[in-house]
């Protein structure tokens, strides 16, 4: 008899599941902020080099419309902090092309926060007492980039060229003789070198990232003359579980990112995404100074009930969607 009508989880896990959300959204209401519902079709998405979102086309009396299914709630929340929300958070879906397997889904359920007035520091501080609140797991160790990559790979990651990463990559896990991106190198040996030391810590917040790969993030030089992105993630036991951002502010600035990820992604044999949106409407008008973080529900919920899927821990995986 085919069972494939059967849920992914157990209906225990998910009563379970229920009561972690409730203690998310507690902590959250505990500090003042507020749940915001935001769409999940929208005619902007984020312009990411290695994010593709889902496009859809929507009907609407007398115009046919391009839209995408979110890959995240950024873009909405940021315009309602630009709109005079101090600190907001949602927890909801969202969607993402192409990703799928042990700790991916093409529709997941993410968690998003945004304070006002919150820098650099403060961003990191909030993430990490999120974690010892639901995981119950010690402060985390915050070390950067470069201190785990040297620690982790014996290479200095803003000083490496990309011949000196791809022998770096040779040595550690084999021939890559097809990739020559200093980025696309950097994050090999991220998920298959670094990654799997975090393991042994219980839980991690690497700062300080590269400016290639600062996303919707600050950039800041310092003293010793390089640019880093005010960038952010957490790690739980090696599993990375959110990403953060000291967040931009320059419209003109995400204007010249999102050209230059298009010239990217073109070059990586993918389609452009719109570079105008209103988000940049909102920023032109003023986003206030603030920092924000994403993280992934579900592998939270993996990590705190001890599964090892996340198809063990949502009502139906992909397979059973």
């Amino acid at each position: 008899m085919n069972r494939n009508f059967q849920p992914s989880a157990t209906i225990e896990t998910l009563r379970a599941r229920s009561e972690l959300m409730q203690r998310v959204r507690k902590f959250f209401l505990d500090r003042g902020f507020f749940e915001v519902d935001t769409p999940l079709v929208s005619h902007d998405t984020v312009v990411d080099r290695f994010i593709d979102p889902i496009s859809v086309d929507v009907q609407t009396p007398g115009k046919l419309h391009s839209c995408f299914l979110q890959t995240s709630p950024e873009f909405a929340m940021k315009r309602l902090v630009t709109a005079g929300a101090k600190a907001i958070f949602y927890l909801g879906k969202a969607f993402r092309q192409g990703e799928c397997g042990t700790q991916h889904n093409p529709e997941f359920t993410i968690l998003e926060w945004y304070r006002a007035g919150d820098d650099y520091q403060q961003g990191r501080t909030l993430l990490d007492e999120f974690a010892i609140d639901l995981l119950k797991v010690p402060p985390a160790r915050q070390c950067s980039y470069r201190q785990i990559f040297l620690e982790t790979t014996a290479v200095d990651p803003f000083a490496a060229t990309a011949d000196e990463l791809a022998q770096t990559v040779q040595e550690k896990i084999g021939n890559t003789s097809t990739i020559n991106d200093r980025d696309e190198l950097l994050n090999l040996l991220m998920s298959r070198v670094v990654e799997p030391q975090l393991a042994n810590h219980e839980s991690v917040i690497i700062f300080d990232w590269p400016a290639t790969q600062s996303a919707l993030a600050k950039i800041r030089q310092d003293v010793d003359g390089l640019e880093y992105a005010e960038r952010f993630e957490m790690y739980i036991r090696g599993i990375e579980l959110a990403n953060g951002y000291h967040e931009l502010l320059d419209a003109d600035e995400l204007r010249r990112r999102n050209e230059f990820i298009n010239a990217q992604r073109t070059e990586d044999g993918n389609d452009k995404l719109p570079t105008e949106s209103r988000l940049l409407l909102a920023m032109d008008h003023g986003l206030p100074a603030c920092s924000g973080t994403a993280l992934g529900f579900d592998r939270l919920a993996m990590i705190a009930l001890g599964k090892e899927t996340l198809a063990e821990v949502v009502p139906f995986d992909f397979d059973r969607a």
